[in-house]
C-alpha cells in the first residue's frame, strides 16, 4: 500500500503544480479591488463616474463626523449633500452592486480548467504488484464564440448596475432635499408663530389696559388670552415636531447619529418655473432608468444569440501515458469527445431567451410611461403648491395684514368693536402659516421634480435649468 501512495503522489503531484492546481493561500477577509479588465460602456462610465465617487465605496462605522456637522454650525442643503455622496449606505450598497456584476462579467468569459485524471488498475497483482496506472490531460474547447457573447451580455448587466448607481443618488437627494424643505418649513412655522405670541401678548396688554379704563369689556380680553394660548400650543407642538424632523433628514442623509442642529434655508427663494412639455422630453432623454431598460433590451439580443449556439456541441481533446507494471511497457492515449445534439438542441432555452426580448422590449416603454406619471403628479401637485404659494404671497396675506391695520385704526377709533380686529388678526395668522405651509410643500414637489432632472446643483433659477421656462 506504500507502494501505492508512492505512485499515486509521484504522478499526481507534479502534474497539479503544473496546471496550479495548489492549495489557495490565506487571504485576508478585505474586499477586493475592482478587476480593470472589465469595462463599462464609455457613455455609461462618464455618467457614473460623475455619480458616485472613490469615497463612496467605503465603510463608514466608527468615522468621524464632518465639521461641517458639529453642532452649533447649521447645515446647509450643499453640506447635507456632500455628506450623503460620502457616507450613505444606500450609494454604498448600489456602488457594491456594480463591482459584483463586474465579478460575474470576469467569471462569465473564463475558459473551462483543463481536467487530469488518475487511474490505478489492477493494484496487487502477483504478476505486476504495481498495477497499470493512467494519469490523462482533457481539455475542452469551447466553440462558436460562447465565452465572448456571455461576457457580453455579463457587461450590460455591469452597465445597467452603473445606471442604477445613478438612479439611486438621484432618489436619495431629493429625500434628502425633501426633508430639509420640511425641516425649513418647521422652522420658519416657528418663528412666525413667535411673532404671533408677541403680537397676541401685545393685543392682550391693550385689552387689559382698555378693560382698565373701562373702554374695553373682559370678553375681549378672554378671546384675546384664548388666541395666545392657542399660538403658544402650537408653537409647543411645533418645536416637539423639529427633533423627530431633524432624524428624519439625518436618516436620508445616512448619518442617523448626527448631531441635532439648526439647518440653515429659506424657502423664500425663486420659485422654479417648470414647464411640463419640455421637462418631461428633457427627462425621457437622459434618465438613467430608461438607458437601463435599453440595455436590457440589448442584454436579451445577446442572451438570445448564446442561446441559439449553445447546440453547437464544444470539444473536449485528452491525452494520457499509461505504465504497465507487469510487462513494464509505457503506453499512449489521445481522445476526442463531443455531445452529439439529438434530442436536446436547447430548443426551450431559445424560446425563453425569446420570450425575454419581448418582455424586455416592453420594458422600455412601462419604464417611460411610469416615469411620465410619476412625473406629471410631481408637477400637478407643484404647479397647485406653487399657484397656491403665490397668491398668499401676492394677494392675501398683504390683504390680511391691511385689514387688521385698518381694524385697528377703526377701534381705535370707536368705529368698531374689538372682535373686528381680532377677526383680522385671526385672519393674518392664519393666513401667514398656510403661507409657508405652501411654500414648503412647492419646494418639496419641486425637489421630486429636480430628481427626475437629474439636478445636481438645485435650486437653479429659472433661466439656467433644463425644462423650466426661458
Amino acid at each position: 500500500m506504500r507502494f501505492i501512495a508512492y505512485k499515486i503522489v509521484s504522478i499526481c503531484l507534479p502534474t497539479a503544480l503544473m496546471t496550479g492546481c495548489v492549495l489557495p493561500r490565506s487571504s485576508s477577509p478585505d474586499l477586493p479591488p475592482p478587476q480593470p479588465m472589465v469595462t463599462m460602456s464609455p457613455l455609461v462610465q462618464t455618467a457614473y463616474s460623475g455619480a458616485v465617487g472613490e469615497s463612496t465605496i467605503v465603510d463608514s462605522s466608527g468615522m468621524a463626523l464632518p465639521a461641517s456637522a458639529m453642532p452649533g454650525s447649521g447645515l446647509t442643503l450643499s453640506q447635507l449633500l456632500a455628506m450623503t455622496v460620502e457616507r450613505n449606505p444606500r450609494l454604498a450598497q448600489v456602488a457594491w452592486a456594480v463591482e459584483t456584476a463586474r465579478g460575474r462579467a470576469i467569471q462569465a468569459g473564463l475558459y473551462p480548467n483543463p481536467v487530469l485524471t488518475v487511474t490505478g488498475d489492477e493494484l496487487g497483482d502477483r504478476t505486476g504488484p504495481g498495477g497499470i496506472w493512467t494519469p490523462m490531460f482533457s481539455q475542452e474547447i469551447v466553440t462558436a464564440h460562447k465565452l465572448g457573447l456571455s461576457r457580453a451580455a455579463a457587461l450590460k448587466d455591469v452597465d445597467r448596475a452603473a445606471l442604477a448607481v445613478i438612479s439611486e443618488r438621484y432618489r436619495v437627494f431629493t429625500d434628502v432635499r425633501q426633508r430639509y424643505y420640511a425641516l425649513v418649513t418647521l422652522q420658519r412655522r416657528a418663528e412666525i408663530l413667535a411673532e404671533l405670541i408677541q403680537l397676541a401678548e401685545k393685543s392682550v396688554e391693550n385689552a387689559n389696559k382698555l378693560l382698565t379704563a373701562k373702554e374695553g369689556s373682559r370678553l375681549d380680553v378672554v378671546q384675546l388670552e384664548v388666541d395666545l394660548e392657542s399660538y403658544r400650543a402650537e408653537l409647543e407642538a411645533t418645536k416637539r415636531e423639529l427633533p423627530a424632523a431633524f432624524r428624519r433628514l439625518a436618516a436620508s442623509v445616512g448619518l442617523q447619529d448626527l448631531p441635532e442642529t439648526t439647518v440653515l434655508g429659506t424657502v423664500d427663494l425663486t420659485l422654479p418655473d417648470y414647464q411640463l412639455e419640455s421637462t418631461r422630453q428633457y427627462v425621457l432623454s437622459i434618465h438613467p432608468d430608461i438607458r437601463s431598460a435599453q440595455l436590457g433590451v440589448e442584454r436579451a439580443q445577446v442572451a438570445l444569440k448564446r442561446a441559439k449556439v449553445e447546440p453547437i456541441p464544444n470539444v473536449t481533446v485528452g491525452a494520457g501515458y499509461t505504465r504497465q507494471s507487469q510487462n513494464r511497457s509505457d503506453d499512449w492515449s489521445i481522445g476526442v469527445g463531443l455531445p452529439v445534439p439529438l434530442w436536446n438542441r436547447n430548443q426551450g432555452e431559445i424560446r425563453a431567451a425569446q420570450a425575454q426580448l419581448g418582455e424586455a422590449i416592453n420594458e422600455v416603454g412601462r419604464v417611460q410611461n411610469a416615469l411620465v406619471g410619476q412625473l406629471s403628479t410631481a408637477f400637478a401637485q407643484y404647479t397647485a403648491s406653487r399657484k397656491r404659494a403665490e397668491r398668499y404671497l401676492t394677494s392675501i396675506v398683504p390683504k390680511a395684514e391691511e385689514t387688521y391695520q385698518l381694524s385697528l385704526k377703526a377701534y381705535q377709533g370707536g368705529q368698531f368693536e374689538y372682535l373686528r380686529v381680532l377677526q383680522a388678526q385671526r385672519a393674518v395668522a392664519e393666513a401667514r402659516l398656510k403661507a409657508i405651509q405652501s411654500l414648503g410643500e412647492m419646494w418639496q414637489f419641486a425637489a421630486e421634480i429636480a430628481g427626475f432632472m437629474l439636478e445636481d446643483e438645485w435650486p437653479l433659477p429659472p433661466a439656467a435649468a433644463p425644462g423650466q421656462a426661458r
